[in-house]
């Protein structure tokens, strides 16, 4: 299957099926020296981890990493990182039944159309278990970027149509709820909506916002490498990602030139935008203010409200899936979308260092 490597130098090739043996993940391209230990990728999974609140799937899987190769004496060797999960509480007769028809927001009919064939346990390579991968690969490139002081925080920013209130942000209480709302008030009113869409055997949508502070200017290639494009890129890959803004998004439509436009000031003598309304970017390039970047999340799909479908057979049927699934996506996939943030900006900065001859020659004549 093409598709399951992402990057150019720093590159996360990634594999396995939700219902086979295991998931994991190649990363090449890492450099030496960073100190690594399967503790740090495991404080990503865990954010991600199922069976951790009401609000997500039953499912109780330990996702527990293993380093197999590209570490040495708690520091990386500048070979191949291999990183393997293991999946332990597979339960593929669940599926037995979804084989002789397709699922409504799934990617059945589609896979059957292009291979003609399709793992129809909890989707294969299409299920939401494969971006363990990502958020595994996605904490090596969190922790280099930390290197350069580069820090990224991401929550949720809306569930359905519950919005947090920016004027009671507070992101020491994201881990406090299991939301991962940066506004309490609006995690109890949110959940309470989860609720009651639970109750209707239904599912829930909604948006997760990522900040990156500390982002050098410069990082980013014109034309068909922007940055922003490339952070669209690396969002929407994630299966249940349908939109994606950075800056004010879809609401520069409806905003003139004069208030859209960011001015620029020196302050403490470097120049310095006045607003942020483009997120961080401009000409497709990194600016030195804040990343600012939104992912929309589909309702899940698998749900038990009664939905109407097609059979292998071609007949006209109605389903409600069965199974252990998550009512809502987003709180789970917070960690997901930081992950492939990480990923894209770590590629950027190592494309990054042989754009100016003076300071390929200032380093290489040291």
């Amino acid at each position: 299957m093409a598709g399951s490597i992402y990057g150019k130098l720093f590159r996360a090739s990634t594999w396995g099926e939700s219902h086979g043996k295991g998931v994991g993940v190649v990363v090449d391209g890492c450099p030496a020296g960073l100190e690594l230990s399967e503790e740090d990728i495991q404080g990503y999974l865990n954010r991600r981890k199922p069976g951790q609140s009401k609000y997500a799937t039953p499912r109780k899987e330990e996702d527990c990493v293993e380093i197999l190769s590209g570490v040495f004496e708690g520091k990386t060797t500048g070979t191949p990182i291999s990183m393997v999960v293991m999946n332990h509480t597979q339960r593929s007769g669940d599926y037995s039944e979804i084989a002789s028809y397709y699922r409504p927001g799934h990617a059945d009919y589609t896979f059957d159309e292009k291979y003609g064939f399709r793992d129809y346990r909890g989707g294969g390579r299409s299920s939401g278990r494969e971006t363990i991968a990502r958020v595994a690969a996605g904490a090596i490139a969190a922790k280099l970027l930390k290197q350069f002081g580069i820090e990224i925080l991401t929550y949720t920013k809306s569930i359905g149509p519950v919005e947090i209130d920016y004027q009671k942000f507070d992101k020491n209480v994201i881990a406090e709820n299991s939301l991962f709302m940066p506004d309490s008030e609006a995690a109890e009113a949110a959940g309470l909506y989860i609720e009651d869409m639970m109750r209707a055997h239904d599912s829930v949508g909604g948006m997760a916002e990522c900040i990156v502070t500390g982002m050098p200017t410069g990082i980013g290639e014109t034309v068909f490498d922007k940055l922003d494009a490339n952070l669209a890129k690396a969002i929407v890959s994630i299966g249940a990602v349908k939109g994606f803004e950075i800056g004010d998004g879809m609401a520069v439509a409806k905003a003139i030139g004069s208030v859209n436009n960011d001015g620029f000031a020196m302050k403490g003598g470097k120049i310095t935008k006045l607003s942020n309304h483009a997120g961080g970017t401009l000409g497709g390039m990194s600016d030195g203010s804040p990343i600012v970047i939104r992912a929309a999340f589909k309702p899940t799909p698998s749900i038990l409200h009664e939905q109407a479908t097609v059979n292998k057979a071609g007949e006209d049927i109605t389903v409600s899936i069965k199974g252990r699934h998550d009512p809502i996506i987003v709180p789970r996939a917070v960690v997901v979308v930081e992950s492939m943030v990480a990923l894209t900006l770590i590629d950027g900065l190592m494309e990054n260092m042989c754009a100016r001859l003076d300071l390929m020659k200032e380093f290489y004549e040291r």
